[in-house]
Parts: structure tokens; sequence; C-alpha cells
């Protein structure tokens, strides 16, 4: 993808492969001198027995620059959190393996429910906010960075691009966001991006007007990708989805909180790939069905936040719109595809579009009866106002775990 195009809204940094990685990677180890960085990795237990997590470590341990790595694991009970310690083991920097799932982070979640302020559900934006309350209690880190565990093309080169524009003390951004060609085994990836938010928001525009926020969420190259790095000063005032909504969740507050000019997207990837989410068109609770429900909420209520006045008639309009420009989509995505030599299943690719077009009203009707609901998890800032040693005991909470729970040898 090596342009050098400027949306205009935002600023995009580009691999012009005019650079090498080692030079980067050295002027990033000299801004950590004084500027740590941390990396959050969200994990679920699965992953590590997984393709992808293994070969990422690996890349990780060449990285001199990390301060500290935090792990969230989710879905592990003592034995695979056990085990978890031992495998991250032979990460070579400082790190941490957060068992989200013990009685002592249980007891945390317990004082947060009786102050109100709990994660509504499990999941990756639960898995990240904790991980974040942790790196605040730290207090000794500039730029924070996550990605996924379930990257099956990783390099250290993805990282070291991610970090790059907030690292750098002469740049202004606070945000950087990692875009890339999903690419895989062949084949054209990347469904819930090309199929549901690129038409979603052309047909927002169309059907509500212009709007500021649907032409800077329309700048986002990959709106959905789980790598971004930021710095940790905003960190206590963001307030993040605990549903699928998490990475529009992220956009939406850095456009909420600091304004387009501090935020850049930049290509981290000639070819990414990583575990795929099943369609699961028949169980609305799970895989791309849930995720398209909670994207379509997180925008809306976004729109609704800045002024936008929803109602029935909207969401069934915005369906017939969208659903007539995401085939037009489809159509383009395979001759690019074609042209590429790659394949697409265009039956497929409709009725993926046909459900996204059902869940757009879907999405839309709990929006209407449920305006009160509060998606998103407290940021931190009103968590430390509600109990000020909270932080503190969550971090204790975790040295705790640590020293209890000895690693157990992953061959066991």
């Amino acid at each position: 993808m090596a342009d050098f195009h400027q949306n205009g809204n935002i600023a995009q940094f580009h691999n012009l492969r005019a650079r090498p990685l080692e030079e980067m990677i050295y002027e990033i180890e000299a801004y950590a001198q004084t500027r740590r960085i941390s990396l959050i990795l969200p994990s679920l237990y699965s992953e590590l027995e997984g393709p992808a997590l293994a070969n990422i470590l690996a890349e990780l341990g060449k990285v001199r620059y990390l301060h500290r790595i935090i792990i969230g694991l989710d879905r592990a009970d003592e034995r695979q959190y056990r085990m978890a310690r031992d495998f991250f083991s032979r990460l070579p920097q400082n790190h941490v393996v957060i068992w989200n799932g013990s009685p002592r982070m249980q007891g945390i979640e317990a004082r947060l429910a009786g102050l109100g302020l709990a994660p509504p559900e499990p999941g990756k934006g639960k898995n990240v906010w904790t991980s974040m309350g942790y790196l605040i209690a730290c207090a000794d880190s500039a730029v924070m960075a996550t990605h996924d565990c379930d990257i099956v093309t990783y390099d250290q080169g993805m990282l070291a691009r991610l970090v790059y524009p907030v690292a750098n003390p002469n740049f202004p951004y606070q945000l950087s966001k990692g875009f890339y060609p999903r690419i895989g085994e062949g084949k054209l990836n990347g469904r819930v991006t090309r199929l549901l938010v690129s038409p979603l928001l052309i047909a927002l525009k169309k059907v509500i007007g212009d709007r500021d926020y649907i032409d800077y969420l329309r700048s986002f190259r990959y709106p959905l990708s789980g790598e971004f790095a930021l710095r940790t000063g905003i960190l206590p005032d963001l307030r993040i989805p605990s549903d699928w909504g998490l990475e529009i969740g992220v956009l939406s507050e850095a456009w909420r909180n600091l304004g387009p000019g501090a935020v850049c997207q930049v290509e981290i990837s000639d070819a990414y790939d990583h575990k795929h989410q099943e369609v699961s068109p028949d169980e609305a609770s799970d895989g791309l069905n849930r995720m398209s429900t909670d994207i379509c909420k997180a925008i809306f209520r976004k729109l609704a936040v800045d002024g936008t006045v929803f109602s029935t008639d909207t969401f069934r309009t915005l369906k017939a719109v969208y659903y007539r420009r995401a085939l037009d989509m489809v159509e383009v995505y395979a001759h690019d595809a074609k042209m590429n030599g790659l394949s697409l299943d265009r039956h497929s690719e409709e009725r993926t579009v046909e459900l996204f077009a059902d869940n757009i009203t879907r999405a839309g009707q709990i929006f209407l009866e449920s305006p009160h609901a509060t998606p998103s998890m407290p940021n931190w800032s009103r968590v430390h106002a509600a109990d000020p040693a909270l932080m503190q005991d969550l971090k204790a909470a975790v040295a705790a775990d640590q020293a209890e729970f000895a690693p157990l040898d992953f061959a066991v």
C-alpha cells in the first residue's frame, strides 16, 4: 500500500520503503530512555494453544525498547494461569500476567459492582480496561500500545511502526491507529470493515446528512484494527465500551477528547492475517452476527450524543440505503480480488450483507428501546474518585496472585 495520499482529516503515515527498520527501532530505543513504552496483550487462554502466539513472543523477545508487557488473561482456571505464567516466561522484558478470573480479581470486581462501576460483561474491552487500570497504577510509562494475540503474520516491525508516532516527542500525536490490507490464504478478508462499516458510514452520510464525526471515521482505512498506541496521559479519561464496539469506541473517545489533529493512522504491515470469526447467522450473541450489532450500536450512540435524532423510520431508510451500497461494494471488491489473484465468494459476501442489513435495524431498535443504557465502562478517573485505593489494590492483587500461584511447566 505504498502511496502518499492524505485525506485531510487525520494524518496518514505510509510505508514508503525508504528507511531501514533497524534505523527506526534505534530511534525508538533512544526515545524510550526517557519515555517508557509498555505493551498490553489481551489474551484468551486458548490463544496459548493457537498458531500465532509463540511467534509473537519470539518477535517481542527481540524488542529492547519495551519497559513492560502486561498480559490480560481471560477464560483461565488456576492451572491454566500457572501454565500461562510459564508460557510467557520466555519474554525477556519485565512482564506480568493478570489472571482476570482469580478470586482476588473477582474481589476487585465486587468492589466496583458495589459502587455501580463494574464492567457490564467480560470480553476484550474489559480485559484491556483492567490492564489499563494496572498500567495507570504503575505510573511509570509515557506510551501504551496494544495488539491482539492471534496475528499469524506478526513481526516486530508492526509494533515499531505503531508506536513511533506517539513515542516521538517531536510529533503532536496522542493516538496512533494501525492499518493494513487483510489478506490471507489467497483470500480477501476483513469482512466487517468492508461489508459493514464502510457502506454504513456512506449510508449514514446520505440519510442523516454531513457530520464531522462520520467524515472522521471514514478517514480510517481500517477502523476495526485491534492495533493502537497512545500517550498514557489520556488513559484516565478514556471510556471504553465493553462489547465488540471497543475499537470504534476508542476512536470516538479520541474524537471527543483530542480532536483529529492529535490522531494519526500508520501502515504497519503489507499482509496481515489473524483468527477469523464465524458469521454465526443463527446465533445473534456470537461471531460476526454479535460483532456487527455492537459496532452499529456504538456508532449510533456517538451520533446521538452529538445531537442526531433517530427514529424507527430512520433505521428503516438506513437499512435500505446501506443494503444497496454494500452490494455495489461487493462487486468492486470482487473485481479487486480478481485483479490481484485472490478469491472472493460473492454468494457468501452477499449473504453476509443481508445479515448486516438486518442487524442495522436490530441495533437501532435496541438503541431506541434502551436510551439510558450505559454500554461504556467508567473511565479510571471516575473509579479513582469513587474509591481512591482501588487501583493500587488491583496492582497488589496481581502481585499476590503471582506470589501464590507459581508457574506450572506448560508441558505438564
